[in-house]
């Protein structure tokens, strides 16, 4: 019988351990969870059910392999939509990471190939050519299921009404469409958690995140949608950003996830070292998927949160009241009919992510792809 590990892979994950337990002291348990079931086992509790929407992406990958490797979470099917690279690349990209963690049994197909009503911009001066810092991997031998990105997620939500999360990654046209053409599927969907916007700020424009940038009149349409929202944004994800000791423990496990993580963020990291804003780092998507794992993770405020789509130079901005009234902007002089008082009553729809523990989330992030 062929030994569990060779003795190379033996000595290479030991100094990994002990780089591991010497740079992140929590690790080493958070490690431990995961080889024994981790806490969902020994509390007895269901996995929470999740259809992963994304546009794979650097950082979506790291998002990608912490999902998949987490017991707590169910991923029922992941969906790709155009946003950091256009849908011919994002929709290869999450077969060949669902293959790379061995979970070749999750349906996944592609949405839209562009905005709802804008031209396509990408962020490949971050992500690489490729969308994945530019490190070739071998074409995906999975494919996509027949169904289109909104005819899966309908046929899902609907099967399980209430029981299915959508936490969106990526640029929001998938959902947006979705609830455009089927408002009513809003009543059965529990709650969407969102990567995008930002209370102080953007990072494509002054006023603007990346995601809610790219399609802003989707991001208002679910914004508006009444389902229950958590906006992971840039006020949170900025402060995560991925170090050079993370890639070297990446590096130093042999397991398929660890090596494909490492091989991309180094990519990314070196992207970095070239000029690029250092926050492409930022690690972005596995927060947001890390908050559904480990609530402590972020603090929540509660904010009404309205979505700029008019803005010569602010379209894509996320504009969150924290009390009320909620004033928009001056009317026009000839404005008819006139504008009404603003609501004096308080009327929050989402829970907006204000506050992290960088710490935690590494020791999750990094105990769940080394072990």
């Amino acid at each position: 019988m062929k030994p569990p590990h060779t003795r190379r892979e033996f000595l290479s994950r030991s100094a990994a351990a002990v780089l591991s337990s010497k740079l992140f002291p929590g690790i080493e348990s958070a490690s431990a969870k995961t080889h024994s079931g981790n806490a969902v086992a020994s509390s007895g509790a269901a996995p929470r059910r999740i259809i992963i929407d994304t546009d794979p992406g650097v950082d979506d990958a790291m998002a990608i392999f912490l999902a998949l490797r987490s017991p707590e979470l169910k991923v029922e099917a992941i969906t790709a939509v155009s946003g950091n690279v256009p849908l011919d690349l994002t929709l290869p990209n999450a077969l060949r990471l669902a293959e790379i963690a061995g979970r070749t049994d999750i349906p996944i197909t592609g949405g839209a190939s562009v905005p709802l009503v804008r031209r396509l911009i990408t962020a490949k001066y971050v992500h690489g050519s490729n969308g994945l810092g530019g490190v070739d991997f071998p074409e995906p031998s999975l494919k996509p299921v027949a169904e289109t990105a909104t005819q899966l997620i309908s046929r899902l939500v609907r099967a399980n009404p209430g029981g299915i999360t959508i936490v969106a990654i990526g640029p929001l046209t998938n959902i947006g469409t979705l609830l455009r053409s089927d408002p009513e599927i809003a009543r059965l969907i529990p709650q969407i958690v969102i990567m995008g916007g930002s209370l102080s700020g953007g990072n494509i424009t002054p006023a603007a995140e990346f995601n809610l940038y790219v399609d802003p009149e989707a991001a208002r349409i679910v914004f508006d949608s009444g389902i229950p929202l958590t906006m992971v944004g840039l006020d949170v994800t900025e402060k995560v950003l991925l170090r050079e000791e993370h890639i070297v423990m990446l590096e130093r496990v042999q397991n398929p996830v660890s090596q494909a993580a490492g091989k991309i963020m180094r990519a990314t990291l070196n992207r970095a070292h070239r000029g690029i804003d250092a926050t492409v780092i930022a690690m972005h998507d596995p927060l947001t998927v890390a908050s559904l794992i480990d609530p402590q993770l972020l603090k929540l405020q509660d904010y009404y949160v309205e979505v700029e789509t008019e803005g010569e130079f602010t379209a894509g901005m996320t504009v969150g009241y924290a009390h009320a009234p909620v004033r928009p902007s001056a009317p026009r002089a000839n404005a008819n009919p006139p504008q009404p008082d603003p609501d004096s009553s308080f009327h929050p729809n989402a829970k907006v992510a204000v506050g992290v523990d960088p710490d935690r989330f590494f020791n999750l992030l990094m105990s769940r792809l080394t072990s």
